[in-house]
This record gives C-alpha cells, sequence and structure tokens, in this order.
C-alpha cells in the first residue's frame, strides 16, 4: 500500500456500504433479479437527492470538493456510524488534509506521561502511536503483555496479532480482537494516509498474513475507546480486561490504554498476584 491508496479507498469504502442495506429496507421495491447485493449507485443517489453522474464521481474518487451536506446525505442513506462518517469525510476530501502534521514524532512519550504510566500501580497501562507501535508502559502492562521482552521493532499490536504465532494463544478471542484492530488501524490509515510507515505496515501485513487481508478487504473502520479484552496469560491464567482509552491534547497522535479490572475480581486479584510476582523477579533475577 502506498500513499495513493486513498484515491480508491472512498469507492470501495462505499460500495461496501451499498452492499449492507437491502432495498425494502429504505423503502424501494426490489425488482428482478441484481447483480450485486444491496443498493445501486442510481438509488443512493436517489436517497440522498444528488444526481447519478455526481455520486458516481464520488465514488471515483473524483469528488474532492464534496459539501458535508452531500456527505451527511450520503451517510444518512448508507447508516452510517459517527465512525465510519467521520471516515467518509476523510478519504472523500484527502486533498484538505495535505500539509497536516504527520506522526513522525509520535514515538517520543513525554515524561510526564511516563510518570503517570507509572502512577497507575494496579492498572496495566501503555501507550500507543498512530500505527499502533507500543511507545511507553507501566509495570503491569509489561507483566501482562511481555512488551520489553519483545524487539523495539516488534512491539506492535497488528504485528503481534497476525504475524506473532503466539497471538493466537495469547488472545483466546482471537477474531475479535483481530477485527477490532484491523477496523482501527483503518481508521488511523484514513487520517494519515501520507506516513510512509504506516502505509509500509499495512502491505506487509497484507503480504504475510492472509487473515489480515480479508479482513482488510472489508473496509470496517472503528475506534478502540473501550471494551473488554481477554488475555491468556502464561502465569496468571486467564485474565478479563476492560479498558478505556484516553487521548491526550498536547499529543492527539498518542493513545493511553489502560485496563481498568472491576475490584475485587478475579482478574484484579490475578493482577496484583502478578505484580508481586514481576517485582519478585526483577528483583531476583530470572
Amino acid at each position: 500500500m502506498d500513499g495513493d491508496w486513498l484515491e480508491g479507498e472512498v469507492g470501495d469504502f462505499l460500495r461496501s456500504r451499498r452492499a449492507r442495506i437491502q432495498p425494502e429496507e429504505v423503502g424501494l421495491a426490489s425488482h428482478g433479479r441484481r447483480r450485486v447485493p444491496g443498493l445501486r449507485r442510481e438509488e443512493v443517489a436517489q436517497l440522498a437527492g444528488v444526481s447519478v453522474d455526481y455520486y458516481i464521481r464520488l465514488e471515483q474518487g473524483r469528488g474532492s470538493s464534496v459539501s458535508d451536506a452531500v456527505l451527511d446525505a450520503i451517510a444518512r442513506v448508507l447508516r452510517l456510524d459517527e465512525t465510519e462518517q467521520a471516515y467518509l469525510r476523510t478519504v472523500a476530501r484527502p486533498r484538505r488534509r495535505r500539509g497536516e502534521r504527520q506522526p513522525a514524532a509520535a514515538a517520543r512519550v513525554r515524561p510526564g506521561i511516563r510518570l503517570l504510566l507509572d502512577s497507575m500501580e494496579r492498572s496495566p497501562a501503555f501507550v500507543l502511536g498512530p500505527r499502533m507501535d507500543v511507545l511507553a508502559w507501566n509495570a503491569l502492562g509489561d507483566a501482562v503483555n511481555g512488551f520489553s521482552r519483545l524487539a523495539p521493532a516488534e512491539r506492535n499490536v497488528p504485528r503481534v496479532v497476525f504475524l506473532d504465532p503466539a497471538g493466537r494463544e495469547l488472545y483466546p478471542e482471537w477474531h475479535a480482537v483481530a477485527a477490532q484492530t484491523v477496523a482501527h488501524l483503518r481508521v488511523n490509515a484514513g487520517r494519515y494516509a501520507d506516513d510512509p510507515e504506516l502505509c509500509a505496515l499495512v502491505g506487509e501485513l497484507s503480504v504475510k498474513s492472509e487473515d489480515f487481508r480479508r479482513m482488510w478487504a472489508d473496509h470496517e473502520v472503528r475506534e478502540c475507546a473501550y471494551g473488554v479484552k481477554k488475555i491468556r496469560h502464561p502465569v496468571a491464567g486467564l485474565l478479563t480486561l476492560p479498558y478505556e482509552t484516553l487521548t491526550m491534547p498536547t499529543a492527539p497522535d498518542q493513545t493511553i490504554v489502560a485496563y481498568t479490572p472491576e475490584p475485587g475480581s478475579e482478574t484484579a486479584e490475578r493482577l496484583a498476584l502478578l505484580g508481586s510476582w514481576r517485582a519478585t523477579t526483577t528483583a531476583t533475577g530470572p
């Protein structure tokens, strides 16, 4: 994938969303046999109140001057959620983003953020960059995920999920984690389409992983704002970890991910034991 991938992305994204909606769902009669699933382009144009030619130009990537009102109308017809609607605006008008700050300096985590991580003694926490590289972590975050045992180039969530054989053992619900990872990476790929390292990452994963290639072709976009992740730890056993993400105004390219187990839960007790075990092994050596 190179920096010009957005030229075809808006069409692929819109076609994938048209395919999800049946004519009957939007009050249209379905006559005869359809060559493609879902809504036709002319039906989307009709429901959105634009000409068919205008909509076709948009799907062909020739709608860089399309207005917010038109994009909002198309989003309404295709029933896009908030994240999908924001993504559509990003990929439909890539030229308006030229000159924006790219994540070249995202690998530098401020000392204050590192102190904040260390203060979260009962919550495994780490910082992700826009390529989903793991940039910093606290002691419990390392005890759960083993970041320090990975080579710097391998401290990347998509690489662990799709290219590390241990990834499928680490995540009992691997398919759900993998789909979420791809959907979030696609959001960032839209935001930073000119970042060569991010484009190279998507290209590498597409070549090396059939699962990634298939999921990427689904064109799903989703923010990882919060949720629950299960991790099978070799020492602590199965951990059920609710998580929250925080984006920092002073470093919008970086996100803090913090696991927040319910106090008194089995997972919280296992994390406490894991923290003690890690402190002991760190003090005495492996």
